[in-house]
């Protein structure tokens, strides 16, 4: 054995007493009470452990640019795009490589990082993201998808790199119908490509203030059409809260039903339109949701740092979240159901999965959200990757 975390208050129970988490070669090979065995010891001290945090929606390859075009005071941020053919290669890699920095050192191990391509950047982003993951993959798991912002049906060029993208190796496809004059169009052709290439899908959508015309239906029925249950989720949906409460139950039901995901963000949401989805009320009508950071440090989102848990607190107080379930769903959202979104088969503390594995500075999921309590260290494959020190109180 390589490793034994002594005291561990797991995820799954953390009102039941600290056991102890045998690892070796990288993955999980006991979980009991007092174990006896001789290896390195790291006493996680009854705090709460979980595997590490799950970042299901993060634009790596934009963030940290605000510097070249700050939001203008009415919030549209579409100068952001404006400014990408000026992206280099190297300078994605080293904006975005401090960005997935603060990530890892808040705790996340698991990563679907959206990249855009076209609008003047090519396939840089995606160059430049695709290195990052090889460069880091000791410390994190990154997977891409990719996704058309300067339109689709009207621009042959995007199709060629979504494809270009897909051939070497992209696992996901996403969507930006907004951008496109056929919206309709947009979404129908990512289902194609995500049919021929056998890839999930994960698209913006509804991000705007009313909740006249949605394109959530559509997403829902192309879905069924094509089998997709499971393996498709939208992001954003900050429309939805728009609606009446009666109609979005009878949305979330069709959401659930159609096995479609929704992944919020809300420092994006409410900075864009002032509008986040509920969560919560989507999960209680069996909607699978998680928590996102989106964009960091650019025109569409001016501030953040990577923490999920601040996240995951900002979604709680948007939406009135304060009930121990209700702040314990919250952090479900940042790690088991954004897991789930993801189709990690190998997530979770449990025998034969990798050892990734979060000590949070709290002894509860609820408290940590309350809270907004962060990990005091993070083991990635059974080594440890980030220690994080507690405040010292000196005394007057």
């Amino acid at each position: 054995m390589d490793l034994i975390i002594r005291n561990a208050r797991l995820l799954g129970a953390p009102e039941h007493a600290p056991v102890d988490i045998g690892v070796r070669a990288g993955q999980i090979i006991a979980i009991e009470t007092n174990l006896m065995a001789n290896a390195p010891v790291f006493d996680a001290g009854g705090h709460l452990t979980c595997a590490g945090l799950v970042e299901t929606r993060i634009h790596l390859d934009t963030s940290r640019t605000i510097d070249r075009c700050p939001p203008p005071d009415d919030g549209d941020a579409a100068q952001g795009a404006a400014v990408k053919p000026s992206f280099t290669e190297a300078d994605i890699y080293r904006r975005a490589r401090r960005t997935l920095e603060d990530c890892i050192e808040h705790g996340t191990t698991r990563m679907r990082a959206h990249v855009a391509l076209g609008a003047g950047v090519e396939l840089r982003g995606f160059d430049a993201v695709e290195k990052l993951r090889a460069d880091f993959a000791r410390a994190i798991d990154i997977e891409l998808c990719v996704f058309p912002q300067g339109g689709l049906t009207n621009n042959p060029r995007s199709d060629e790199l979504l494809v270009a993208a897909l051939e070497r190796g992209a696992t996901v496809i996403g969507a930006a119908p907004d951008a496109d004059a056929d919206k309709a169009g947009q979404i129908q052709r990512v289902f194609e490509l995500a049919r021929v290439y056998d890839v999930d899908i994960d698209m913006s959508l509804e991000s705007g203030e009313g909740a006249e015309e949605l394109d959530i239906h559509l997403v829902c029925e192309l879905t069924r059409q094509y089998g997709l249950g499971g393996r498709v989720t939208v992001g954003h949906g900050g429309s939805f809260s728009a609606l009446p409460a009666p109609d979005f139950q009878a949305l979330a039901r069709r959401i659930a039903d159609a096995g479609v995901a929704v992944t919020v963000s809300p420092a994006t949401g409410l900075f864009m339109t002032g509008r986040v989805a509920d969560a919560n009320a989507l999960v209680e009508n069996g909607v699978n949701c998680s928590i996102a950071s989106g964009h960091i440090l650019d025109p569409y989102t001016p501030d953040g740092d990577g923490n999920l848990i601040r996240m995951a607190n900002l979604q709680a107080d948007t939406c009135h979240i304060g009930d121990t379930g209700g702040l314990r769903q919250c952090f479900y959202m940042i790690t088991e159901r954004a897991a789930m979104l993801m189709n990690l088969r190998d997530y979770g503390i449990a025998i034969g999965n990798p050892a990734d594995l979060v000590i949070m500075d709290a002894t509860t999921p609820e408290q940590a959200v309350a809270e907004k309590r962060g990990p005091l260290a993070v083991f990635r494959r059974g080594e440890q990757a980030v220690t994080l020190a507690r405040a010292d109180l000196h005394e007057p």
